[in-house]
């Protein structure tokens, strides 16, 4: 998932106008992955509340990679499964786009990087521990497929972690993505199906083995400081960004001031129990291998 900020010029340093910058130490530009709409990148200012809600989720999962053996099925720019490699025994990567694939080949030299396509992994049965896709589900066309393959590269008791935006407030009322390059976004109930092999023809059986134990359906929502420019920005800083960039406005001085001081730690990850999960940002789901 990549926002509609994405595929607008990022704010520029004219009068009052600031440039703002980030913590994460950025490649060249020249060696920069090129922001189109289908990922986040770090290191671009005006992408940084983007950037940082993803960031937080990987975060959140390096326990579950410690000391194993973990895929990234759709590996984007490579930060993900770089932060990843400090705790897990091994990272592979895959990833369909070739720029991606040649960028995180260059720019991270420890992982292993596949260009191939989601449904037809080239792995061998069994071959990993965990199997990470963040904000790439939605993106697929047969997300049943690709769900099925994550169970066949998987060991018996493997994880699969899994995050995509929440449709009901991502795309609230509306019957298509308001992403273009997504093709089905998902609420927590539908992921749940989607995993569990209860959204196919004839539930659960029907999808065989390649089905998932839901352990935990965790969501992603503002904490106290991001609530707070909520209520600066007239009740979303998300819409603050989107509305100016629909519109082809620059960003005042104060709005890139405060998406560029925007931390992973100004999100909270809160178990279905604890938070409304159908009013989160984006799903964090924990899956096992059956």
């Amino acid at each position: 998932m990549a926002p509609i900020t994405s595929r607008m010029q990022a704010p520029t340093r004219t009068g009052t106008k600031v440039v703002a910058v980030t913590d994460y130490q950025a490649t060249p530009q020249s060696d920069q992955l090129a922001l189109t709409g289908e990922r986040t990148v770090p290191g671009i200012a005006a992408e940084n509340y983007w950037f940082r809600r993803h960031e937080v989720a990987y975060e959140y999962i390096l326990d579950h990679c410690a000391g194993r053996d973990v895929l990234e099925a759709g590996s984007g720019e490579g930060y993900g499964a770089s932060m990843i490699a400090a705790r897990a025994k091994s990272v592979t990567c895959v990833d369909y786009d070739e720029q991606a694939v040649e960028h995180t080949r260059r720019r991270y030299p420890e992982l292993v990087v596949h260009r191939g396509n989601l449904i037809d992994l080239p792995l061998t049965d069994g071959s990993v521990d965990v199997v990470v896709n963040f904000q790439v589900i939605e993106h697929l066309w047969d997300q049943s497929a690709f769900v099925a393959e994550c169970h066949r590269v998987l060991r018996p008791g493997g994880v699969l972690l899994m995050s995509t935006p929440n449709r009901i407030t991502f795309s609230p009322g509306r019957d298509t993505p308001l992403n273009p390059f997504h093709t089905r976004e998902l609420s927590a109930a539908e992921l749940t199906e989607l995993l569990t092999g209860a959204a196919a023809p004839n539930g659960p059986a029907d999808a065989g083995a390649a089905a998932f134990d839901v352990r935990q359906m965790l969501g992603v929502h503002h904490g106290p400081a991001l609530r707070d420019l909520d209520a600066k920005w007239g009740g979303s800083i998300i819409d603050a960004q989107i509305d100016r960039a629909l519109a082809g406005d620059e960003w005042p001085a104060d709005l890139a001031a405060d998406v560029a001081a925007v931390a992973t730690s100004d999100f909270d990850i809160l178990s279905a129990d604890d938070a409304d999960i159908d009013a989160s940002l984006d799903l964090l789901a924990v899956a096992v291998r059956r």
